[in-house]
């Protein structure tokens, strides 16, 4: 039997993207990208709920990032297509700790960052909070249109 490990992403970038560089030359980006989802619960109350997932770009697609051929910022909403990978090393502490990752081999922007001032709905957009343990980030992404309960 035959397996597949796809994943499919659109939302926003957490930070503008790291690059590493190797001593042989081969590059690393690494980002996080929010993804939020909308519904309303048995109250009728808008819920939002935001998943956080770290992005990993090797190869071509990590040296067109570096190089500056493909321009990527936080906030930036984005299309990405890639592998999950679960790798697992030991902190400072002697503790071995697993960390899940996309190796993303595509990334396509869909729309760059909204302008400080104005969201599409005319509110204040503030960038999503980086993540840390415990902390369920919230963010300022679109008002959801009262009239349509699709969550995006």
């Amino acid at each position: 039997m035959a397996s597949l490990n796809k994943v499919i992403l659109i939302g926003r970038l957490g930070k503008t993207p790291e690059i590493t560089t190797f001593e042989n030359g081969n590059k690393k980006i690494s980002v996080t990208m929010a993804t939020s989802e909308r519904y309303r619960d048995r109250d009728n109350n808008w819920v939002e709920q935001t998943d956080w997932h770290n992005i990993v770009v090797w190869g071509n697609l990590a040296n067109d990032i570096a190089d500056g051929r493909r321009n990527y910022s936080k906030g930036d909403l984005m299309y990405i297509e890639g592998k999950l990978r679960t790798r697992q090393y030991t902190d400072q502490q002697g503790i071995v700790r697993y960390v899940t990752e996309v190796n993303a081999d595509k990334m396509m922007q869909l729309a760059p960052a909204r302008p400080v001032s104005q969201s599409s709905y005319g509110q204040p957009y503030t960038a999503a909070p980086e993540p840390t343990p415990g902390y369920v980030p919230q963010n300022n992404f679109d008002t959801p249109d009262e009239g349509n309960d699709l969550p995006f």
